[in-house]
């Protein structure tokens, strides 16, 4: 079968990924409206092409926070990568050195920081955060992560408590018995989410501020009141993101949200997003709107699910191509 867009990858996991597997990746928090709206957004925006430009050279790079990458897509966070390739992590990792882009490492890794670093050494890595209740245990995260080489601190801010899907519920999801949780291994049970700080504020921030000298990028702002007060709590950069509608559901789509978080900053730190990215004109539409990168979750697991490392950067240089195919077409 051809892989000729990313839904073929999604049909290609659905199919051969085990059903708890898929069921977790696929989820969505309640009736799952948020997360499909993430994508139905995008279908309601239509562009306004200008003709008789030279389109003949493009350049597609752009600048994370002073990095360069060669295209502005990135590899958004998300757990347990060994469900969709023996790998994970790893795999992940080398497919996002090899296409020149940034990949967010998630706390929740079945690889540890250290291989993941290891995996990929001088490649563009960012650490995702969730602020545990033992803050000992996020510290000493941060500051592995600094150590290591990552280049930003991605701290996740829609999480307090675990959305509820369903159909974990139903499955009874849990990791099987051969993988763990890396980064976390030495500090409590697997999959025990409870963990979580349900009591981070704005002031947690400035206590991240005293760990590390890595700019913080703070993900899971959706309006425009929390975007002022990252701004003035001195993050670098923002993340437009509502979890893949994995934990509110009724809230907005990204896309939709996006144009009143840009409004607020007002260039004051970059603005990212994630949610929803299914094709390069998608991604054109996020920058259209005011985004300086968006970054991919699901898309990236099927990737992974259909050939590990080379079926991610199959993924990758589709969603590269379309998106400069859209430039193009729209002048």
């Amino acid at each position: 079968m051809a892989m000729v867009c990313l839904s073929d990858f999604e049909a290609y996991a659905k199919k051969y990924l085990p059903k708890t597997a898929w069921d977790f990746f696929a989820a969505g928090a309640d009736d799952g409206t948020t997360r499909d709206d993430n994508i139905l957004a995008y279908k309601r925006i239509r562009f306004r092409p200008r003709m008789l430009r030279d389109v003949s050279v493009m350049d597609i790079r752009t600048k994370l926070l002073g990095t360069e990458i060669s295209f502005p897509v990135g590899i958004a966070p998300t757990g347990f990568h060994q469900l969709a390739w023996p790998d994970g992590e790893k795999s992940t990792a080398r497919a996002a050195k090899a296409m020149n882009i940034c990949y967010i490492a998630s706390t929740y890794s079945t690889s540890s920081l250290e291989e993941i670093s290891a995996a990929a050494p001088g490649g563009f890595q960012w650490f995702q955060l969730y602020i545990h209740r033992n803050r000992a245990v996020s510290k000493q995260l941060v500051q592995q992560a600094e150590a290591l080489g990552f280049q930003g601190l991605v701290l996740t801010a829609d999480l307090p408590y675990t959305g509820k899907r369903r159909d974990d519920v139903r499955n009874g999801f849990r990791l099987p018995p051969h993988m763990s949780l890396k980064n976390l291994e030495a500090a409590f049970e697997v999959c025990k989410m409870i963990y979580l700080d349900p009591s981070v504020t704005w002031n947690d921030i400035y206590w991240l501020q005293s760990l590390t000298h890595l700019p913080i990028i703070l993900k899971g702002i959706l309006t425009k009141e929390d975007a002022e007060l990252a701004v003035r709590h001195g993050v670098q950069g923002i993340i437009v993101s509502n979890h893949g509608g994995r934990q509110l559901d009724g809230g907005p789509a990204t896309i939709d949200a996006l144009v009143e978080v840009v409004e607020a900053v007002q260039g004051r730190v970059e603005v990212y997003l994630d949610g929803g990215i299914r094709k390069g004109s998608d991604v054109l539409k996020a920058l259209a709107l005011g985004a300086k990168c968006v970054f991919i979750g699901r898309p990236a697991l099927w990737g992974l699910a259909y050939k590990g490392e080379e079926g991610l950067q199959d993924v990758l240089r589709i969603l590269r191509d379309e998106f400069r195919l859209s430039m193009a077409l729209t002048g």
